[in-house]
């Protein structure tokens, strides 16, 4: 038998037994009396995780990405979308939107940082966008964007634009009051803070954003993301109804139903402060060690992971390894050219919310002590 690796990664993160457990419900029928409120209840619950009371959760089959897909119910040939970049996702979503039809703007901050407001109000005053988009915490670099001022500057500014995030490694472990701070489309996956197996992408789009959806000029240029499909579907489900569509992954609903139980159980309020509480303390421990973040301040730091600089002399490779030998699983780092010269642990879920596992504890004994072995001193 392989022997499980503890997995520190930014995601997929560990998954709760119950969770697991869920994801064996033996086969179920998609329109099973059973399954449909466990549907509808998901539904309600994405609700209470990103805080708002009027917007439409999509629960649909694929990864976080297919959220980037989805923009195209907003989207029509030749419109104009301002991407804020702090990373490889920022360049990739905007490369998504591009396939369909999008004139992209971008604001590209250096490596660790961010693009200032000064710099977001100056691009929404010299030209009117349809979009704008920005990844809340960019995976590959641990920059946390503060979506909260840039909504605020965009409905300023620019009301009619769409404020879309992606948020696929944020929501379950950073602060989102989607309603309040006038957010229009929030885009994430099940494996990170939301604690559940790769598979289901989740999309909330305020009603704002399905009125601009039902008032397009030209069809919706998809057919599996098209939101005139999977609409009904989810008003079905939240009705206590049975809908077809495409057959949804019941088992994985089922998991995510579990999780999203056990994170509604406890404020969300109280579920962000001890995500930031873990994050400050593993930082201190790493600036302890005399390494780096990626993220060039704390207020720029996300508090579900961290991307660290390698010290010299100290090969990814080598790290990765001697961490997997003591049975934790960390990344390497995923930015073009500089790949090789970082790597990411995630602490978010329940390695935070459940202290008593210890995982946090592990990954920083495995650290300290593989650095050691490679030859850093502090």
């Amino acid at each position: 038998m392989i022997l499980h690796k503890l997995c520190m990664i930014p995601g997929p993160i560990e998954f709760h037994e119950d969770v697991l457990a869920a994801m064996g419900t033996p086969a179920t029928s998609h329109v099973d009396p059973n399954f449909i409120p466990i549907f509808g209840e998901s539904i309600e619950m994405i609700r209470e995780v990103v805080m708002t009371e009027t917007a439409q959760p999509f629960i649909v089959s694929g990864s976080g990405t297919l959220g980037w897909d989805m923009m195209v119910n907003l989207l029509e040939q030749g419109d104009e979308v301002l991407a804020l970049n702090t990373g490889y996702f920022g360049d990739h979503f905007a490369e998504c939107l591009e396939v369909y039809g999008a004139k992209i703007t971008t604001l590209r901050a250096e490596v660790g940082s961010r693009p200032s407001i000064d710099e977001i109000t100056q691009a929404l005053e010299k030209k009117k966008y349809k979009l704008l988009v920005i990844t809340h915490v960019d995976t590959s670099t641990g920059v946390l964007s503060d979506i909260k001022a840039v909504a605020q500057v965009v409905k300023s500014i620019s009301p009619e634009t769409l404020v879309i995030v992606d948020g696929v490694c944020s929501v379950g472990s950073e602060e989102i009051q989607f309603d309040k701070w006038g957010l229009d489309v929030m885009i994430t996956g099940s494996q990170k803070g939301l604690g559940v197996p790769p598979g289901l992408s989740i999309v909330v789009v305020s009603q704002n954003a399905l009125e601009v959806f039902n008032n397009r000029k030209t069809p919706v240029q998809a057919y599996f993301t098209s939101w005139k499909k999977w609409l009904p579907i989810m008003q079905a489900y939240e009705s206590r109804k049975p809908g077809y569509f495409a057959t949804p992954a019941v088992q994985l609903i089922y998991a995510l139903h579990t999780s999203l139980k056990m994170i509604t159980s406890k404020s969300m309020e109280y579920r962000i402060e001890k995500h930031r509480q873990v994050a400050t303390q593993f930082r201190d421990v790493v600036h302890g060690l005399g390494l780096k973040t990626v993220a060039q301040s704390e207020d720029m730091s996300a508090h579900g992971m961290t991307a660290i600089w390698l010290p010299e002399g100290v090969e990814v490779s080598s790290l990765v390894s001697s961490l997997a030998s003591k049975g934790v699983q960390i990344a390497g780092g995923i930015l073009d050219g500089l790949s090789g010269k970082y790597f990411r642990i995630g602490h978010m879920g329940i390695s935070v919310m459940e202290p008593e596992r210890g995982h946090i504890e592990k990954v920083v004994q495995a650290l300290k002590s593989s650095l050691k072995e490679l030859g850093y001193k502090p």
